[in-house]
């Protein structure tokens, strides 16, 4: 996911956007704890997604 795709969204769907993301890594890091993970970088990715779309929240939070 880009930061350019991010920033056009609202906060509404930026919020959904990090509930999901928190959703996905939790469910990777349970797969990764029961060793059924075949893409550990899946995990990396999810976790800077979710640092994305919560700098980009702080963006939008910031200008107002």
């Amino acid at each position: 996911m880009k930061a350019k795709d991010l920033r056009a969204m609202d906060e509404a769907a930026l919020n959904k956007e990090l509930e999901d993301l928190l959703k996905a890594q939790f469910s990777l890091r349970l797969q990764k704890s029961y060793q059924q993970i075949q893409n550990t970088s899946q995990i990396r990715k999810t976790r800077r997604d979710i640092a994305r779309v919560r700098t980009i929240l702080a963006e939008k939070a910031a200008t107002k």
